[in-house]
């Protein structure tokens, strides 16, 4: 077993020295053996058990996993799991201390591992100048302690975004009034660099919601023309800003949430809720799946919490969030009920999971429902389509049953009396996408959940429509004529060319 240590003062507070190792993903901002870094399975990068997953600048691979922390302590321990290098059984500790005569940090940085016979001490000398020596040169540096050797260890990919062009060009869809799809255009845009908690992509891929039909309408106020609408996009982070410590230069991410603004090439935005995209979930999956498969989540999970044996009514269960909502709700064990519009539908409605499909016929949907459940009703009825939909959800229900009206593809349900709802005691909830995913720790929540869907494959995304970016208004078009089944994605023109 070889044991390594090496200590040193930094001239700097405490405070600001752990500011920038307790992210643990953020290595390769600072250290200038590190190349690209990025957390596997979408953790915390401060979250115990999150493993980061880097390559050094000579080509190495490793895999460390994050094994304590403690901001009382100042200190972390962490552990190497997978490594092109043979530090086998590594495991390392980081701790600060304040030193007492000056506003000046102790750093301790020591680690045991073994080695293939004869390379103790190669591996070694490796291990404490290679790493350590030059880690603590790398942050005296970016701290400006004055006894700071080099500024060579300032190459880091931070360094790297901080110095790129100021602007960068790209082409995005903006609408210039409220109106029809007719009202998307594409135009050329500037995105800025980003402000210290800002964060600017390049994107890959941009999901297509119906929300974004409310935007580019004026039935929903996020948008002020003249402005890009959308969501929810994925891409590869270009520029950082000095404050962001969760996302590195050159790693795959996504969000889905405001401000709008999704519809582009590049864009600039708050880094707060842009989240790491696991590697084995490709760009388009992710870009059509995250603001569904959120959705989904917390209507499955959080808005009512749906368990084996509920028979659960799910309108539009062929689309984006009704796919996701069957194959979940079945594999939680429901009773799966789906209503859609015609056979071709329908068939991807069971082939979705849905055990019973309803249809337009002599017979009215809450009828239906009733033969299905034997005159028990619906225990939960996840509504999107909204006016026309409303009065036969609420016959629908059972005895204490919960209607979830999250969507008005036909219109707003307008003004109620809920007295009628007494008969029932029905409960009726209208939640609200922001107020679950509005911040990091609830993203967190969700989003662990969802991919761990996604990799287990209990659900899958469908991208069943594919458009250039310039073609968003054609999009626009077949969703709101109701011509799409699972989700839709823009892809930016120059890479939609590629494939």
């Amino acid at each position: 077993m070889v044991s390594v240590q090496r200590s040193t003062i930094i001239d700097a507070p405490i405070n600001a020295v752990w500011d920038i190792l307790r992210d643990f993903n953020g290595h390769d901002r600072w250290h200038p053996a590190v190349r690209r870094s990025a957390l596997d399975g979408g953790k915390r990068t401060d979250q115990v058990s999150a493993i980061r997953n880097f390559e050094l600048v000579e080509g190495q691979r490793l895999r460390e996993q994050l094994l304590s922390m403690s901001d009382e302590e100042y200190s972390f321990r962490y552990a190497i799991v997978d490594s092109e290098i043979p530090l086998l059984n590594y495991v390392a500790e980081v701790s600060l201390k304040p030193v007492t005569d000056g506003n000046r940090t102790f750093w301790s940085w020591k680690s045991q591992f073994d080695t293939p016979k004869g390379q103790e001490a190669e591996l070694a000398e490796l291990v404490a100048e290679g790493v350590y020596t030059a880690g603590f040169e790398a942050v005296r540096g970016r701290l400006g302690d004055p006894k700071s050797s080099s500024r060579s260890f300032m190459t880091s990919a931070y360094e790297t975004s901080k110095s790129s062009a100021p602007e960068l060009p790209g082409k995005a869809i903006q609408i210039d009034r409220y109106g029809g799809p007719e009202e998307l255009h594409i135009v050329n845009i500037i995105a800025k660099a980003p402000c210290p908690k800002e964060v600017r992509l390049r994107q890959t891929a941009i999901g297509v919601n119906y929300i974004d039909v409310y935007c580019r309408s004026g039935y929903f106020d996020l948008l002020k023309p003249p402005a890009v609408p959308g969501m929810e996009g994925v891409g590869v982070v270009e520029a950082i800003g000095a404050e962001v410590r969760h996302l590195s230069v050159g790693q795959r991410v996504g969000y889905a949430c405001p401000p709008v603004g999704a519809y582009a090439s590049v864009r600039t935005m708050p880094a707060e809720l842009v989240i790491p995209i696991p590697e084995n979930i490709d760009d388009r999956t992710a870009a059509a799946g995250l603001l569904k498969g959120m959705t989904a989540e917390f209507l499955l999970h959080r808005v009512h919490q749906v368990k084996k044996g509920d028979f659960v009514l799910v309108y539009a269960p062929a689309g984006g969030v009704g796919r996701i909502l069957c194959q979940w709700a079945n594999h939680l064990g429901a009773v799966v009920i789906g209503a859609t519009s015609n056979e071709e539908k329908a068939r991807i409605a069971r082939s979705s999971g849905v055990h019973h499909v309803i249809l337009p016929g002599a017979r009215s949907l809450e009828g239906q429902v009733m033969e299905i459940t034997r005159g028990h009703g619906a225990d939960v009825i996840y509504d999107a389509v909204g006016k026309d939909s409303f009065d036969h959800s609420v016959a629908a229900l059972a005895t204490c049953g919960h209607l979830v009206s999250f969507g008005q593809a036909s219109g707003d349900i307008g003004m109620r009396d809920i007295s009628s709802l007494a008969s029932k005691s029905a409960t009726i909830s209208r939640p609200n996408f922001g107020h679950y995913t509005d911040t990091p720790e609830k993203l967190a929540a969700i989003t662990t959940r969802l991919f761990d869907a996604i990799l287990r494959h209990i659900i899958s995304i469908e991208v069943d429509q594919q458009y250039p970016l310039s073609q968003a208004a054609e999009a626009h078009r077949a969703l709101e004529a109701r011509e799409t089944t699972g989700s839709t994605v823009l892809i930016p023109d120059d890479i939609q060319k590629g494939i």
